[in-house]
């Protein structure tokens, strides 16, 4: 089974790159949606955050207030390590049910997207790493367009990432999205044929 790492900075079209290995029809496992189910209504962390930050930080549906939270975090390191010691646990257990599940199923390929793929060592599951960049400008200006984003929390965010320079140098597929989508979409199933092709002549030598 080929395990592909996927990540890159905030608002560099890591989640449309997603959305096209899914509809190439390979499985993807989502940290964001992980965290988001996390700390959604009967999520496993809300009692811990809780207990870490308080009632104040739970909405009335009973879910983490997760734009309260982030504006905390990101600017503060230390409650941003208390957020991180809580939920990354609960992330790589996920994971690894992922990662059990489909290879009993006898899956091919799959996808592992994780912002902090290399900040938290998911990188080391990975045979394949593709990292989606953009130009900063089109990158911050993607980034305050969404809701609740403001240029503090974007700067801290920025802030507790590795640098993409840093990620691009470790990537087996850089994937510019500053492109348009078929542009994007032609890049990585090209990339993508050419390591199933591989896999199935290295396959064939071995039978």
């Amino acid at each position: 089974m080929i395990i592909i790492g996927l990540t890159g900075g905030i608002a560099t079209g890591k989640s449309t790159t997603a959305d096209l290995f899914l509809e190439r029809g390979i499985v993807v496992f989502d940290a964001d949606r992980c965290v988001h189910q996390l700390l959604g209504v009967a999520g496993l962390a809300v009692a811990k955050v809780v207990e870490v930050f308080g009632d104040d930080i739970v909405g009335a549906d009973g879910a983490v207030d997760r734009k309260v939270l982030g504006n905390r975090v990101f600017q503060n390191a230390a409650d941003r390590r208390k957020v991180e010691k809580i939920l990354h646990p609960l992330v790589a257990k996920k994971r690894d049910e992922f990662l059990s599940l489909h290879r009993e199923a006898g899956a091919q390929i799959l996808v592992l997207d994780v912002p902090l793929l290399f900040e938290v060592g998911t990188h080391e599951l990975c045979d394949l790493i593709v990292v989606t960049t953009v130009a900063p400008d089109i990158q911050r200006e993607r980034a305050l367009a969404r809701e609740g984003m403001t240029g503090d929390k974007l700067n801290g965010i920025l802030k507790s990432q590795m640098p993409l320079t840093k990620k691009l140098e470790r990537a087996d597929l850089i994937l510019d999205t500053g492109t348009d989508l078929n542009t994007t979409r032609q890049k990585l199933f090209s990339w993508l044929d050419q390591i199933l092709s591989q896999k199935f002549i290295c396959s064939k030598v071995t039978d």
